[in-house]
């Protein structure tokens, strides 16, 4: 039997009872639908992961206080400081590969304007600091070197600080207040967003670190020391490089462990995104559970209609078809019946993200291999459920069958 009667006549037996059509394929379209979504949710935070690793700078290498343990990438960091400024001025002094260096401090405090207060956190860097994280000023200008040196009282705002101290307004030239101690504003910096955590990135004032030292945390230790590199594939040799620097000043014997940790912003997405992927797996395993009982239901309705039809089958049988047609024929009825489910569960699949995105503010992907992956999912849950049914209708007796009433 040629393969397009063989359609016709099991898209034909499928549309005689439109309702139960409809029953056995929701499972498939309820499955095949679920998939995409999650697929898509996590694609899309994927895509939001990169973005945010791309906002943070280019080729950037940050160095952390603290050991790094096994199995995390800041797992230890921070429980203990030795960094210094003299670490980010050797760094500087003696690294063959970084083009930036910046050491950064941190301070929490309140901001004070004129037209009101803001708690907001103050970031004391060199000037690298611009060209490590990619970072152009929406207004006025970054601080100089002159600036740094001479510890000028200058800084530059993040954008939710300028706009909730200076709503409707450009800030540069005004005056504001940390820790009694006034700053002139010279510069607002671009937004960024929110990086990983959700930490918005533009809450944030940014002074030369000189300035941050000695008006506004005294403290002989930094938080931490962001580097970069002129290209990617400088990275590897620029971190073994920074490490054995720092190694040296703080004086660590061969053998000791490190009392710090080097990290790239590749190695947080990885890490961020090895999460994702893990969540997104568990939940398309989870929605592929109705491909599951979809794939059952088909294969009882398709187990009804060899016992339905088993007179047809013996005058097929009788008039020369072989067990292989019919075989062949109840295989392609299966499949179908997957298809055109996997096909309205496709739609419904792209619909739902595209509201579940709308709705949450999520970002959704769905990529064509979810597409495919869902199609050929459908076709092969209609060979695997309806090759039983299948040869059951193709090994009845011709002649039992006809007498079957």
């Amino acid at each position: 039997m040629k393969r397009s009667v063989l359609i016709k006549v099991a898209t034909q037996s499928i549309l005689k009872n439109k309702l139960r059509m409809f029953l056995t394929m929701l499972g498939i379209v309820i499955g095949v639908a679920a998939v995409i979504v999650m697929v898509a949710i996590g694609s899309g935070a994927q895509s939001t992961i990169q973005k945010q690793v791309s906002n943070l700078g280019t080729n950037m290498i940050f160095i952390m206080p603290g050991a790094s343990g096994q199995g995390g990438v800041s797992q230890g960091a921070g429980t203990f400081n030795r960094l210094t400024l003299q670490d980010a001025e050797k760094l500087k002094r003696e690294s063959t590969l970084l083009v930036g260096v910046s050491p950064v401090t941190f301070t929490g405090t309140q901001a004070i304007s004129a037209q009101g207060n803001w708690r907001t956190r103050v970031n004391g860097v060199a000037v690298d600091f611009q060209t490590i994280r990619d970072w152009p000023v929406s207004s006025g200008a970054f601080f100089n070197d002159s600036d740094q040196r001479s510890m000028r009282k200058v800084a530059v705002l993040g954008n939710t600080v300028a706009q909730n101290l200076y709503p409707g307004m450009d800030p540069v030239g005004q005056q504001i207040q940390l820790r009694d101690v006034p700053f002139k504003i010279i510069g607002v910096l671009a937004s960024k967003g929110q990086q990983f955590g959700g930490q918005d990135q533009d809450d944030v004032v940014i002074v030369p670190y000189t300035t941050a030292q000695a008006r506004l945390n005294n403290n002989v230790r930094i938080g931490m020391i962001l580097a970069s590199t002129s290209s990617p594939e400088d990275i590897p040799g620029a971190m073994e490089e920074m490490r054995a620097i720092v190694r040296e000043s703080h004086k660590i014997a061969a053998g000791e462990d490190d009392d710090f940790t080097i990290r790239n912003q590749d190695e947080l997405a990885e890490v961020a995104q090895g999460t994702t992927k893990v969540m997104s797996a568990l939940l398309a395993a989870v929605a592929s559970i109705s491909l599951l009982v979809g794939g059952i239901g088909i294969m009882n309705i398709m187990l009804v209609s060899v016992t339905e039809r088993t007179r047809e089958i013996g005058i097929r049988m009788a008039i020369g078809a072989r067990g292989s047609d019919v075989l062949t024929q109840f295989l392609v009825e299966s499949v179908v019946l997957s298809l055109f489910g996997g096909l309205i569960g496709i739609v419904i699949g792209f619909i739902g993200a595209a509201v579940l995105g709308r709705l949450t503010g999520w970002n959704t992907i769905t990529p064509p291999g979810a597409v495919l992956m869902a199609v050929g999912f459908s076709a092969a849950v209609g060979v695997f459920f309806g090759f039983y049914p299948a040869r059951q209708a193709a090994s009845l007796n011709p002649i039992q069958a006809l007498r079957y009433e």
